[in-house]
């Protein structure tokens, strides 16, 4: 074997590990993140809390500090160490889950809902711009979905863990534990790898600078913004999906170790075949330049999950529909993060791509997360879940319809070059 072979053979074996590193990171995060809807209904009972407040709980208390601080995170990631960020927000969102052992209401709840937003917003956007620094654009978008593969996995063990050992130790116990793995976990992401980056240069250092460099980019690309904006709506209806368990157990009458463990192995089994099937074949469909690119085939598979999420929300458990329809449901739910955010990242500036990133996610976040699960909690209080779950399909179509004119923006179908400095900037000095 040659030096140009070896080389190349460890440059792949180093990619496999980061994504493989950065994906446990990930599941730890989202195992974090779920744990409480996982927990819901013996919140519920013990607390007296309410559907609509578990919304709250699961999108603005928390999704308010993760959203603010990603883009904050997002641009300092582009200038700083990555493994650093990383390790720090690890640190602080254990130590917030660990704390939440001893909450004993509701404003406890989402003083450490926010603290353990804070910790997660180091994590995305830097993980995301890792992966594009160390795999070519070819084989982003299976990158990031191995990577957003963190989401099906950290749900599955979520429920795993909150089925299991909820009703033996209590809620209290399983956010106790959580929090000291996480807090084991520290020193290995502070170990992690830092790829070079894709430019030598970095983001412009002056607030002004930066923020002229972020405006051209949003404003050179109509694609972008429509991805920006499809994100938000399809994470509106994913997120709404959080409530399943609750409406499984309140509408479907099942009992609540069952419905956690079925949606444990669910959300498990479509989540990575979504992850790793929509992630490769998102990619294949821009290879082989097919009509509207990543984001057109997207569409087309979000159209096909959309008639089966219906389904899935509509059909008796007896049927024997129903639990192929949620697969293919939580599927695409799970699977079309990794694709989007693969073409957000193809079409920012190499230096701005953690800071484009992190502002996406903020956008994703703060209308569709926030909003999904407390919107469909009112609905679910006033008119049932079912209702407020068929509301969030329609909104997810809005997206499908926005994935598919993203796609259509046939001039933006391959990344713009750097947009720094911009063109009619200032001398320096003025």
């Amino acid at each position: 074997m040659n030096v140009s072979a070896r080389n190349a053979r460890s440059d792949e074996s180093a990619a496999r590990r980061l994504v493989l590193a950065l994906t446990a990171l990930n599941v730890l995060s989202y195992v974090d993140r779920q744990l409480l809807v996982t927990l819901a209904p013996l919140l519920m009972a013990d607390l007296g809390l309410t559907r609509a407040e578990i919304g709250l709980l699961v999108g603005a208390s928390f999704i308010t500090a993760y959203a603010v601080l990603i883009l904050v995170l997002g641009a300092a990631a582009d200038r700083f160490s990555r493994p650093r960020l990383i390790a720090a927000g690890l640190l602080v969102w254990s130590l917030a889950t660990a704390l939440t052992a001893g909450a004993r209401n509701l404003g406890h709840l989402a003083a450490l809902r926010v603290a353990v937003g804070l910790g997660e917003a180091a994590l995305p956007a830097t993980a995301l711009a890792m992966l594009a620094d160390r795999f070519p654009a070819a084989r982003r978008g299976l990158a990031n979905s191995v990577f957003y593969a963190g989401i099906p996995i950290g749900y599955a063990i979520s429920f795993g863990l909150a089925g299991w050992l909820g009703p033996r130790l209590g809620w209290r116990a399983c956010f106790l534990v959580l929090g000291a793995l996480g807090t084991m976990a520290v020193g290995g992401a502070l170990a992690l790898p830092d790829p070079p980056r894709r430019v030598a240069r970095p983001a412009p250092a002056r607030l002004r600078d930066l923020a002229a460099a972020f405006r051209a980019a949003l404003a050179g690309s109509p694609r972008l913004r429509l991805l920006i904006v499809a994100g938000a709506l399809l994470a509106y209806m994913s997120s709404s999906s959080q409530h399943a368990i609750t409406w499984l157990v309140q509408e479907r009458g099942l009992p609540y170790t069952r419905a956690a463990l079925l949606a444990g192995v669910m959300v498990a089994l479509g989540g990575l075949v979504g992850n790793v099937l929509i992630g490769a074949g998102a990619d294949r469909w821009a290879h082989a330049a097919l009509p509207l690119g990543r984001p057109g085939g997207l569409a087309a598979i979000g159209a096909l999950a959309l008639l089966s999420s219906a389904a899935f929300y509509l059909l008796p458990t007896s049927s024997s529909a129903f639990l192929p329809c949620w697969f293919v449901s939580q599927a695409f739910m799970l699977g079309w993060f990794g694709p989007v955010t693969a073409e957000i990242v193809d079409l920012a500036p190499p230096e701005l791509a953690a800071t484009i990133t992190g502002f996406a996610l903020s956008v994703v976040n703060v209308l569709g997360v926030a909003t999904g699960p407390w919107i469909t909690g009112l609905i679910g209080d006033h008119a049932g879940l079912t209702r407020g779950l068929l509301v969030s399909l329609a909104v997810g179509g809005v997206g499908i319809v926005t994935l598919a004119l993203a796609g259509a923006q046939a001039a933006e179908a391959t990344a713009p070059p750097s947009s720094w400095p911009p063109a009619a900037s200032a001398p320096p000095g003025s």
